[in-house]
C-alpha cells in the first residue's frame, strides 16, 4: 500500500478515536462537578413532550445526514449512489470528528472520494466546493442572524479566555474566527470562479517572501487544486449552485435545531423568537468550533455551550445546562466515531478486496487451457 495511503488510513487508528472522546468526557466531568448540584438533578421532570422533542432532535440529525448525502451526489453528477453516499459521508464526518476543526478531514475526504473511482483532480474539486458553500453559509447566515435577533441580544458578554497571557472575550475570538472565514472564503471564490491562474500567481508571489518560502510547495499544491476545480464546475447554472447551497442551509440548520429540540426536551416548549436566539447563538459558537485545535472541537465545544446559551436553559428550577451538552454531544458527535468504526471495514473491502477480486477474475484462466 502506497504511504500516503498508509498514512491516510492511519487517521482512523483507534487511538484517533480515543482522543477525542477523552478530551470530550474529561470537560463534562469538570462541568459536572462544578456545576451541577443535586437540587438540579432533582427538578429533571420528563413530560410527554419531552420525548417527542427528543425524537424531533434524533430526527434533525438525520435529515442533516440526507441534506449531506444530496449534496455529495449533487456535485458527482449522481455518480455516487445512495449507499455510497452514506458511506462517503460517515468516513468524512468521522475523519472531521477525529482531526482538529481548524484542519479538518479534508485531505481524508479527497482520499475517500478518489477511491470512488472520481479521480484525484475531481475529488479535490468537490472537497474544495463543500468548504467553500459551508463557509458561504456562515458568511450569509450570521449577518442575517444579527438582522433579525439584534447584535445585543445575540452576543454575548464574559467568560474570557486567557491566550498568551491576554485576556480575549469570546465576542472577540468569534469575530477573528468570522474575519478568517470571509477572508479565506473570497480568496477561494476568486480564484474558482473568476482567475485561477491569477489565484495560483498570488500564492506564489506570497511564498516568494523569505518568511514564507517554507509554504511554497503548499502553494504550488493548492494553486493546482483551484486550478483543477474552476476547470471541473465549469458549465454548472445558477440552478445547480442554488440546490447545492440549499443542502448547505437546510443540513446546517437541522444540526443546529437539534440543540433546539434538546433544550425543549428538557426544559418545555420555547418561543418562535427564542428558538431564533437559539439559532443565532450557535452560529457565533460554531464560527469558533472551525477554529479549534482540538480534534473535532472536543473541550471547546463543551466550554463554549453554557457560555452561549445558558441563560436558554437554567432557570427558577435549576441549571440543567452540562445535561443538555452532554446529551448534544452524545447525539451530535460521538454516534460519528461509532459509525466510522463501523463503516470503514466494510468500506475498505469494498473499494480494496472488490477491486483486488475483478483483476483476479479478468487474469483467471479458463478451465482446461
Amino acid at each position: 500500500m502506497p504511504s500516503q495511503q498508509r498514512r491516510i488510513l492511519n487517521m482512523f487508528a483507534f487511538r484517533r478515536i480515543i482522543i477525542p472522546v477523552v478530551i470530550g468526557l474529561f470537560v463534562i466531568i469538570y462541568m459536572i462537578a462544578g456545576d451541577l448540584s443535586h437540587s438540579d438533578l432533582a427538578s429533571l421532570r420528563w413530560k410527554w413532550h419531552s420525548y417527542i422533542f427528543l425524537f424531533f432532535a434524533l430526527l434533525m440529525m438525520v435529515l442533516r445526514d440526507l441534506a449531506y448525502m444530496y449534496r455529495i451526489r449533487l456535485l458527482t453528477g449522481k455518480e455516487l449512489s445512495w449507499r455510497r453516499s452514506f458511506e462517503v459521508i460517515m468516513l468524512w464526518e468521522f475523519a472531521s470528528s477525529v482531526t482538529p476543526s481548524v484542519v479538518g478531514g479534508s485531505a481524508i475526504a479527497v482520499f475517500i472520494l478518489s477511491k470512488e473511482k472520481l479521480g484525484t483532480g475531481r475529488s479535490t474539486a468537490i472537497v474544495v466546493v463543500t468548504a467553500m458553500l459551508d463557509e458561504l453559509f456562515y458568511i450569509v447566515m450570521v449577518p442575517v442572524a444579527f438582522l433579525i435577533a439584534g447584535y445585543s441580544r445575540v452576543a454575548v458578554t464574559g467568560s474570557d479566555l486567557l491566550v498568551f497571557g491576554h485576556s480575549i472575550s469570546s465576542m472577540n475570538v468569534f469575530f477573528i474566527g468570522y474575519g478568517f472565514i470571509v477572508a479565506l472564503t473570497l480568496f477561494l471564490a476568486f480564484g474558482i470562479f473568476f482567475n485561477p491562474g491569477g489565484f495560483k500567481w498570488l500564492l506564489l508571489k506570497l511564498t516568494s517572501l523569505k518568511i514564507l518560502t517554507k509554504f511554497r510547495d503548499g502553494a504550488v499544491k493548492t494553486g493546482d487544486q483551484v486550478i483543477l476545480t474552476a476547470e471541473t464546475l465549469k458549465g454548472n447554472n445558477l440552478w445547480f449552485w442554488a440546490k447545492a447551497f440549499g443542502a448547505t442551509v437546510l443540513s446546517w440548520t437541522a444540526r443546529f435545531w437539534v440543540v433546539n429540540f434538546l433544550i425543549m426536551a428538557f426544559t418545555g416548549p420555547i418561543l418562535l423568537g427564542d428558538n431564533f436566539l437559539i439559532y443565532a447563538r450557535q452560529l457565533l459558537m460554531w464560527v469558533i468550533m472551525l477554529i479549534s485545535p482540538t480534534p473535532g472541537g472536543s473541550g471547546i465545544a463543551e466550554y463554549f455551550f453554557p457560555v452561549f446559551l445558558r441563560e436558554f436553559i437554567a432557570g427558577p428550577s435549576g441549571d440543567l445546562t452540562t445535561l443538555v451538552a452532554f446529551s448534544w454531544r452524545l447525539i451530535s458527535y460521538y454516534p460519528y466515531l461509532v459509525i466510522g468504526a463501523i463503516v470503514l471495514p466494510l468500506w475498505l473491502r469494498r473499494v480494496y478486496l472488490g477491486r483486488k477480486l475483478i483483476r483476479f477474475r479478468k487474469t483467471e484462466k479458463p478451465a482446461g487451457k
